[in-house]
């Protein structure tokens, strides 16, 4: 499978000089489809795991940690009992876990049941600083959009005078980069047609977002 989306968010990393990782496969992927904790696995991400056992992006500025397919403390398999176990009931959509932001409660998750007729999953962002339950936005229609979508919020924290002249990330993903997610037109369809609501936060500050994603996607 291709992932041009991987490939310019690796591109965007080299360029802007951001810290990224690769390992090689130590173990086969899971194929597409099987079955891991009760949901299929990710297409997408069974491709990505077929090439690396382990990936990190700008981890120098926040950044994404992929889970390790092995037996790392970081792992699929230990992230995923980790959800079950401590908050898989209090979420609406059944979710499987695939990565993170380093030293933070910050998780990125696929959700099995949104796929789309290739089973590629749509992403979600889930806050688990939240008391009353983790966090949810959507903020891609599979996994390869996120990391397109991801190399453009990159791009854009670049760009601010705070990073460049401190590399101080003045920018929140994705809070501040609602725009850039209005990119991804089978998100927005999702999104406008409620399939998140019932695991989204249903306060001011989430309607707004949501509304100015809407607001973005409806001028391009």
């Amino acid at each position: 499978m291709e992932l041009p989306g991987l490939e310019r968010l690796m591109e965007v990393c080299r360029r802007l000089g951001l810290a990224h990782m690769t390992r090689p496969p130590t173990r086969a992927a899971p194929a597409p489809g099987t079955m891991l904790h009760g949901l299929a696995f990710d297409p997408v991400l069974a491709s990505l795991y077929s090439r690396w056992s382990q990936v990190s992006f700008a981890t120098d500025v926040a950044g994404v940690v992929l889970a390790g397919n092995d037996d790392s403390e970081y792992s699929l398999e230990s992230q995923n009992t980790w959800w079950r176990e401590n908050f898989q009931a209090r979420v609406q959509l059944p979710l499987f876990i695939f990565a993170g932001e380093p030293l933070l409660a910050y998780t990125y998750a696929t959700v099995s049941s949104l796929a789309d007729a290739q089973g590629h999953q749509p992403v979600v962002h889930a806050d688990t600083y939240e008391l009353d339950g983790p966090f949810l936005l959507p903020i891609a229609s599979n996994v390869d959009r996120f990391f397109d979508t991801y190399s453009r919020f990159l791009e854009e924290l670049a760009a601010t005078p705070e990073f460049q002249r401190a590399r101080e990330p003045a920018l929140t993903f994705p809070w501040d980069v609602p725009h850039l997610l209005a990119r991804d037109t089978r998100l927005v369809e999702l999104v406008r047609a409620g399939h998140f609501d019932a695991a989204m936060p249903q306060d001011d500050s989430t309607r707004q977002w949501r509304a100015s994603l809407l607001a973005a996607a409806s001028h391009r």
